[in-house]
């Protein structure tokens, strides 16, 4: 049933009017153990959901609804392998990477062992080239998924970085980022990995391309051993002289390939052991949302916050604050999560939604953030609720600085919901602003790895509980398509059959 001709969906709608006035200051004062209440410790991650415009009645209406819209059952669908992403007609079983060997039987068995079939061999190719005193950079070149995610462990994981070792990511056709990659390398210390699962994404073999040309003008000869391709199209790799390939499969998404061979980066950033920690860390966040009861099942519980929002407060959009560095690239990969997976305005059966799904995802590192958009935050007109994401280790031994960090989003989290009242005017701010606060003991490839499958399975319950697909992204191809005509139009001067304002920017540009 969907999730808007559920009783459930009626009741939250009346429980949310009688909810206006909820005031989170007085549900503190009301409650003294609210904050063990609305708080949950998962595999890595504990979460404090107090600060949130949320109480006992409404998880339990909120609880109700995903029960009513079936989402157990649409769980188990996905971990049983059956085709999910029914537009594409796969399976979706990006969780089947991070599962142990030989642990399934059944149908599941034999994509089991294909994944550690290619797992091993590109284990062992990554400590190969971390080996390798020659291959000082590792230039990873792909796009979205291929990118977003990779990148983002790299960066985060970067106490676990081999030394001597510099990775960097290129995935933006504007060559100017490719161009000030190269001009700082040299052909023999280099590594391409060329990412691209068919091998034809216009951005990501424009770039290749131009990688290998630079390589050869370089005076490169050796292009097996300087280039290695992460796709299946094994046939255009070779083509361009690439013998070493890793491949993966239809049923794991873009956005969630980073723990297949797409994490190859990773892979040699941390080792083979990191790898398998930061596997192992996403598979123990798997059998959370697998087996806990749905009131103690952390993803369940942050999906459904998502929905109470989204539709019932109406709260638009949802900012990201991780305090530490390290994380500075998980708000944009959570963008591409979300927003590609759960912005979508029809139901599985193509019927237009008369209601919102995906918020739009936004961020910055703490404490550069409060420098920035917070003002909006504590006294914007809108109400935009904040998740921020601590550690509570550092690895570094700076006197007092991490005291400050953690000091400092305990104050933000403080200050929206408590607010100002004691000064009028510019001065006041009026508390009651939600957020939540997730915090990991240390930052470390398994924790990372259970933080990312922890957001996965999040927005699976939301898209499970409107009833879309989160698993296919159609709309990115319509651009992809126009944009091939047009670029042979700037070269051909053609207009004709062009929309006014088109027609006026390509002349302008050629």
């Amino acid at each position: 049933m969907r999730c808007d001709q559920t009783p459930a969906w009626k009741s939250l709608q009346q429980h949310a009017e009688a909810a206006k006035g909820f005031d989170l200051r007085k549900a503190f004062a009301a409650d003294a153990q609210r904050a063990d209440t609305l708080s949950q410790e998962a595999p890595h991650v504990f979460a404090d959901l107090s600060k949130n415009h949320l109480d006992a009645a409404t998880e339990a209406l909120l609880q109700t609804l995903a029960q009513q819209t079936g989402l157990v059952a649409h769980r188990d669908a996905m971990f049983s392998g059956a085709p999910i992403n029914h537009t594409e007609d796969r399976a979706v079983m990006h969780w089947l990477l991070r599962q142990p060997e030989g642990s399934l039987t059944g149908a599941l068995a034999e994509p089991l062992a294909l994944v550690h079939g290619t797992l091993k061999p590109m284990l062992a190719y990554a400590e190969q080239i971390r080996a390798d005193a020659q291959i000082t950079d590792v230039v990873n070149i792909g796009i979205g998924g291929s990118d977003l995610g990779p990148q983002m462990a790299v960066i985060a994981l970067q106490d676990f970085v081999l030394p001597g070792k510099r990775f960097h990511f290129v995935s933006n056709v504007d060559g100017h980022e490719l161009a000030g990659v190269l001009k700082n390398l040299k052909a023999a210390n280099t590594l391409f990995l060329i990412a691209s699962k068919t091998f034809t994404t216009t951005e990501t073999m424009t770039n290749a391309r131009s990688a290998l040309q630079w390589f050869k003008a370089q005076g490169g000869s050796d292009v097996g051993r300087h280039f290695a391709a992460l796709t299946t199209n094994v046939a255009a790799a070779a083509e361009m002289g690439i013998s070493t390939t890793f491949g993966f499969w239809d049923w794991v998404g873009g956005r969630y390939s980073m723990w297949s061979s797409i994490g190859l980066p990773l892979a040699i950033a941390i080792g083979a052991q990191g790898f398998q920690d930061f596997l192992a860390g996403a598979h123990a966040m798997d059998q959370h949302f697998k087996t806990a009861p749905l009131a103690q099942n952390l993803p369940v519980r942050l999906g459904l916050l998502d929905v109470w929002y989204r539709n019932f407060l109406r709260y638009t959009s949802r900012s990201i604050a991780p305090y530490h560095s390290a994380l500075r690239r998980v708000s944009a990969y959570l963008q591409q999560l979300e927003m590609e997976s759960n912005g979508k305005r029809v139901d599985r059966n193509g019927q237009t939604l008369p209601y919102g799904t995906s918020p739009v995802l936004w961020g910055e590192p703490g404490t550069n953030g409060q420098h920035a958009y917070f003002q909006m935050l504590h006294q914007g007109t809108d109400i935009v609720p904040l998740e921020f994401i601590a550690v509570k280790k550092p690895t570094h031994r700076l006197k007092d600085h991490h005291e400050l960090l953690l000091a400092n989003a305990m104050a933000q989290a403080q200050a929206l919901m408590l607010g100002q009242d004691d000064a009028g005017g510019h001065k006041h701010f009026t508390g009651n602003r939600p957020s939540t606060f997730l915090l990991l003991d240390a930052l470390t490839p398994a924790s990372f790895g259970a933080l990312i499958a922890l957001q996965e399975h999040r927005v699976f319950v939301s898209g499970s509980v409107w009833g879309i697909n989160s698993f296919d992204q159609w709309g990115v191809e319509l651009g992809k398509v126009l944009a091939k005509d047009i670029h042979a139009r700037l070269v051909s001067g053609d207009t004709a059959g062009l929309d006014g304002s088109t027609a006026a920017l390509l002349k302008r540009l050629r």
